[in-house]
């Protein structure tokens, strides 16, 4: 579970992502109105994504979200290449298969089948 994660993106850039992310089974959600000019909320079970559109974004694309898929990774994998986006599969960590893609605006996705075992204190 990821809660949430934001993502900063142009405004002309929203549209292309929000199609990306509905491939890996998130919808759109109401945003609060007062984030609502600038910021749109999609969610999948509780993890969300927020999409800050700025006119300029500053993000140096280092970090990533990891998005664990269930049973759906590989038919999320399937849509995201059948929308011609590059997914590069990775080496299994925790018994997991792992792959990358980049949403439009080049913020990196990790695809998880399952989530790493939780670390209790």
């Amino acid at each position: 579970m990821i809660q949430h994660v934001s993502f900063e993106i142009r405004p002309e850039q929203l549209d292309a992502c929000v199609e990306f992310y509905e491939l890996l089974g998130f919808r759109r959600v109401t945003t609060p109105e007062k984030l609502a000019a600038f910021v749109t909320w999609l969610e999948r079970d509780g993890d969300q994504f927020h999409l800050l559109q700025l006119p300029e974004t500053s993000h140096m694309n280092a970090g990533h979200a990891a998005v664990p898929l269930g049973d759906d990774y590989e038919a999320a994998q399937a849509r995201l290449r059948d929308a011609g986006h590059r997914v590069d599969d990775h080496e299994e960590y925790w018994g997991s298969p792992r792959s990358f893609a980049r949403d439009p605006a080049g913020n990196l996705v990790e695809l998880m089948k399952f989530a790493p075992p939780r670390q209790l204190p």
